[in-house]
Order: C-alpha cells, then structure tokens, then sequence
C-alpha cells in the first residue's frame, strides 16, 4: 500500500508551510545528491517531468548523453523538521529514468529494485534489512571545519559526563523520530567520540533510503552543536574503527524464511544456503561493502571488526554472525560492511550471493566458536577460513572476476565503479605519506 498520494502531498505542502522541495537521489559513490525546486514546481515534479544534467554526477553519462528524468518515490515524502525560520524545506527521494522512459542502468536505486525482482523470482516476498551505523563526532575550529579533536572521553555504553555527544545523539534521535524513523538504541560506542544509532528493520529499499536520511540529519545536527559529524570507517589509528553491522532476513509471505523450529540452531535450510553464499562471495564483494582505501584500516585484527570470512552463533570474530533472536526475529548479521558503503549497492552486493546460495543450494562450512583472531595460519587454513582482502587494488581484482558480484552490479554501474576505485588507490598509492617519511628520512 502506497503511504501517500500526489494529492496527501500537495496538501501537506500547503499545510505545513513547505516552500522547497529537495528531489534527492545518490550517485555510484554513495554520494547524496538533491535537485532544490521551489514549491510552484512541486505538480511538475510529482508527474515525472523534472530534467536534470545527468553528465554532471560521478559515474552517470557522457556529456551527449545527459538528459535524465528524475521519479519521485511518493513514499519517501517527508517535511524536515529543522527547516522552519523561512517556510519548511521537504525531500523526495527518486529513481533515474532515461529519456525513453526506462530505468537509467547507473541507478544504485534502480539497481537494488532489479536484484530484489530477482529475490522476487525465486519466491520471496521481501528482503529486510535492519543497519547499525557508526560515527565519530569531531569539534569544529573556528572556521568551521573539522578538527581531529574528539568531544568526549567516552567508551562503549558510557554515560554522561563522559560522553559529551549525549546531547547532540539526543537531537539527532528527537529529529528522527521527527522525521518517522523507530529508534532501537543510541548509545556511545566503544572509542571515545563514536556513536551509534540503531533504526528499526524495513525493506532493503526503505531501509538503505533511510541509512542516506540518517546521514544527512546526523551530520546536520552535529554542526548545529559545533561537531563534524563522520562515516569515514576509521578516522584514528589505535581504536576501533566505524563500522555498518547489516542484519538481513528473507521473508515469504510474512514468514521469516530463516527461522526453522526443527533446523540446527532453529535456522532453515534456506538461512544456511544464504549463508554460505555470502560466504562463498565475500572476498569478491569487499569492494563495495567496504569501497575506500580507508575502509580497509579499520578490517585487521584487534578492533572487533572482522578481516576472516567465517560465521558462527556465538562468537563475535567472524565475518557473520546469528543473533540469539528466533521467530521473526531470525536473521543474518554481516559484519564487515562500514557506512561509506552505497547502501543500494551493498544491499545489491549481499542480496545477490545470498541468493546465489540458495539458488545452488550451497553448505556453508561449519560455524567457527574459537576467536579467530588467536589462531594461526595454519590453522584458519585448517578450517577452511580465508581471509578477506587486504587493500582496495586487491579487493577490486576479486570483483571484477567474480561472475556473479559483477552481474549484481551490472555493466554500467561495474564499469564506472572500478574506474572510480582504480584512480583512489592510484592517488593513494603514489602519494608520499608522513609514515614513510618519520620511518625512512633518517635512516636512509
């Protein structure tokens, strides 16, 4: 059921005082981007006619390919609470289409629906997913712009007056529910600075729209208390990095398809296939999940986050991880995932090697209870644990030869992502950094 009509919209415009409306969507880095209109062009919008430059945006089209029409997603209406001095500002999100009238291919949003059909397809009615994105919140200087100086001294669940981000994590919950979102938890993560607000499970779709809401409203209201807010997955060498838990599920008509009362550890076999397709993909999907060469500072021993593909029920090294919930609650924790990830890409990336392994009806190896981050190479190899990619160039040599993360991408996306990717890890890879010159300047 659709959650509002061109004609709820336009009067609640007209109610709430909206002058603006922001037409977001997201480019193949993640990036949002939004199209400001003025309320007397909101009729246009809502009947698809608005045009931009779609030449302009990372990874879209060539310059004589540029026109592009953008959808609004009627669902995603609402009216931001933080707007009012001068009339209120609202936000659709939207899908890309092609002047002919179809799906542009370099949509993340668009791509996510092609690989939920295919969930569809093989007899599934949704996808949830349920996002545990972290953040690190630096003071401003007064030129604000961000410093590297944390505002508070606070570890994992503290309480104020440790943690000083109690009250801008405060705002940042009250703006959205505000905004419609279900809070599960807010609490101070485990290096001091760092945040994480927990939302309640929606459909992959719902969902990775509101990891891009949740984005821009932390990072808004954490300048208004003098912060910079940031995903970047790790900020500061020596303590735990950012990271984006993505618990997923796959439901049938309301029923959680994972959960089996009479399966070991109550999961259905369609859970274990699902498993052992993440698994199976993992290496090759890094480069999305995780798709800086930052990213991969935060993926080594000692910090919780994991760097080996295994899973198991109990323990929290490995890559996956099965919370003890049961019934409807049954679900699939990837770990590795951080928030400067495309969540439409990331969801597109780990829906389609789950489906992989149910489609093949893949045995996922048996769950590992050891921590894996004491055993050694002999034996993870024992086991039958490998390792996740190590850098960025390594991880994008592993998608571009895996078929089936390349078909979960497509063509276009593939190819503007990896040129993209290749240019960040030459500029990182040519560049001369402070480390090399306090090891090297001295001694040589």
């Amino acid at each position: 059921m659709a959650k509002f009509t061109k004609e709820d919209i336009t009067r609640i415009a007209e109610e709430e005082n909206v002058k603006f409306i922001r037409l977001q969507f997201t480019d193949i880095l993640g990036t949002i981007k939004n199209v400001e209109i003025p309320i007397s062009q909101l009729e246009k919008a809502l009947d698809n006619k608005m045009m931009f430059d779609g030449s302009s945006i990372e990874g879209f089209v060539r310059i004589e390919e540029s026109d592009m029409y953008l959808f609004p997603d009627l669902d995603t209406w609402v009216v931001f609470p933080w707007t009012a001095e001068k009339g209120k500002v609202a936000r659709l999100i939207c899908d890309i289409y092609n002047p002919d009238g179809t799906p542009f291919a370099g949509d993340p949003r668009n791509n996510l629906r092609r690989i939920l059909k295919e969930m569809e397809d093989l007899g599934f009615t949704d996808f949830n997913l349920g996002p545990e994105p972290e953040f690190f919140l630096f003071k401003l200087d007064q030129q604000g712009e961000p410093t590297l100086e944390l505002n508070d001294n606070g570890g994992y669940f503290d309480l104020a007056p440790t943690d000083l981000g109690e009250n801008c994590r405060r705002d940042i919950v009250l703006e959205l529910e505000e905004m419609g979102f279900e809070i599960e938890a807010s609490h101070h993560e485990v290096a001091p600075g760092q945040h994480e607000i927990d939302f309640k499970y929606a459909d992959a779709l719902t969902a990775c729209d509101n990891i891009q809401t949740f984005k821009l409203v932390v990072k808004t209201i954490a300048r208004k208390h003098g912060l910079h807010a940031t995903f970047m997955p790790k900020p500061l060498f020596g303590v735990n990095g950012s990271g984006m838990h993505c618990n997923v599920s796959l439901f049938k008509d309301g029923v959680n398809a994972f959960y089996d009362t009479k399966g070991d550890l109550e999961l259905s076999d369609t859970a274990r296939n699902f498993i052992a397709g993440i698994i199976n993909h993992a290496p090759s999907f890094t480069a999305v999940t995780n798709p800086t060469v930052n990213s991969f500072k935060r993926l080594v021993p000692g910090y919780e986050a994991p760097c080996y593909v295994a899973w198991s029920a109990r323990n929290r090294s490995p890559l996956i991880r099965i919370p003890a919930s049961r019934g409807v609650s049954t679900r699939v924790e990837v770990r590795s995932v951080d928030p400067a990830a495309n969540p439409y890409l990331a969801m597109a990336v780990l829906l389609k090697a789950g489906l992989d392994g149910v489609k093949n009806n893949l045995t996922p190896p048996a769950p590992v209870d050891r921590n894996i981050y004491v055993m050694s190479k002999e034996e993870r190899e024992a086991e039958g644990i490998k390792d996740l990619p190590a850098t960025l160039y390594s991880a994008l040599e592993l998608l571009k030869q895996d078929e089936v993360m390349v078909a979960a991408l497509g063509e276009h996306i593939l190819e503007h992502f990896i040129e993209a990717k290749e240019i960040e890890w030459d500029m990182f890879r040519t560049q001369v950094h402070p480390w090399e010159r306090e090891q090297y300047l001295q001694m040589y």
